[in-house]
């Protein structure tokens, strides 16, 4: 199993297989518009504008499983970030990342990269990288900045 046998939902509430990403290099991340962190939307767009020709996506997955920092619906956080950070890389539906409803794509990036103390995810912008062949290569903090990846998100390009 690797990732392109999953679907999740876009923004819309629409299946979309993760198989349209063949041959891509990922970044997913769990996101909030209201956290600490919710700068780093910068700086992934920025890494997004300079590998996307390259075949490098960044997957945005908002989650309100952390102090309840993605309120609002899949449009309003959409427009905060088109608005705000003028982000152009794929947002999909907001998930759970933990717990009894957590989505089957982050279960699986999960199993495959674990955490330190556990496999659970601890905060949002965590970030997960997959290479082209849909293998979970590595397993970010939130508190990593997007720029501290981009010498492993080029050398997997």
């Amino acid at each position: 199993m690797n990732i392109y046998d999953f679907k999740v939902k876009d923004g819309k509430g629409n299946d979309f297989p993760m198989s349209n990403f063949k041959g891509k290099v990922l970044l997913i991340v769990n996101t909030a518009t209201g956290c600490g962190f919710t700068p780093q939307y910068k700086g992934l767009q920025e890494l997004y504008d300079k590998y996307r020709e390259q075949g490098f996506e960044i997957l945005d997955f908002p989650c309100n499983q952390f102090a309840h920092q993605a309120p609002g619906t899949n449009e309003d956080i959409d427009n905060f970030c088109t608005l705000k950070y003028n982000t152009t890389f794929p947002r999909f539906a907001k998930i759970d990342v933990n717990g009894e409803n957590e989505d089957p794509l982050f279960r699986f990036l999960k199993q495959e990269k674990g955490g330190f103390m556990n496999d659970n995810i601890k905060w949002n912008f965590t970030k997960f990288l997959v290479s082209r062949e849909g293998c979970v290569v590595n397993r970010y903090a939130p508190i990593t900045k997007p720029e501290k990846i981009e010498q492993d998100i080029f050398e997997l390009l």
